[in-house]
Order: C-alpha cells, then structure tokens, then sequence
C-alpha cells in the first residue's frame, strides 16, 4: 500500500504542472488576443484624433506665420530707418520665414487629404 501511495503521489505533482502549464498557455493565448484588438482600436483612434487635430494646427501654423511676418516687418522698418544697408537681405529673410510656414501648412494638408 504504501508502495502505491508513493507511486500515486509521485504523479500527482506532474498532472498538477501540466494544469498549471495549460491554464498559463490559454491565458497567454487569451491576452494577446485581446491585446491585438486593442491595438488596432488604438491605432484607429490615434488616426482619428490626429485627423480631429489638424486643422487646428494649421491655423496655429498660420498664426505663426503671422506674428513672425509681424516682428519681421518691425524689424527691417527698424533697421530701414537707421539708414543700414542691409536691409533688403533681412527683409528676405523675415518673409521668407512666413511664406514657408504657409506653404508647408496648405502642404501638408494637400499631401495627407485634408
């Protein structure tokens, strides 16, 4: 009898761990499942915010370029009133800076569809 106690005992452990293994696996199987649709859910609503967003952006990009077209002109009046002789470079320059914020606004739009 106590041969087959031991013997008994002996598997018990075994059928225990092969539990234990297949109840892990089917919890692992589980949870990548529904990580992989929480995933594609995730990057669907990223795309939807970021597409909500970006009109707001471009206008901010817009106001940018408004308040440096602003600054520049103080600027270059400033430096045209001094008598410098620099002054159509830095006039370039300055609206430069504005022409390119625009253009890389309506850019952006056009490319992405907006």
């Amino acid at each position: 009898m106590k041969w087959k106690m031991g013997r008994w005992r002996g598997w018990l452990p075994l059928r225990k761990r092969v539990l234990e293994e297949m109840y892990l696996w089917a919890l692992m199987l589980v949870a990548v499942r529904v990580a992989a649709q929480d995933g594609n859910t995730g990057i669907n609503q990223a795309n939807t915010m970021v597409r909500s967003y970006f009109d707001t952006a471009v206008n901010l990009m817009y106001a940018v370029g408004a308040i440096v077209g602003l600054i520049g002109a103080i600027r270059v009046y400033g430096k045209w009133s001094h008598g410098d002789h620099d002054t159509g470079k830095v006039a370039a320059s300055w609206f430069g800076s504005c022409v390119f914020l625009v253009v890389v606004a309506t850019l952006i739009r056009s490319f992405f569809g907006l």
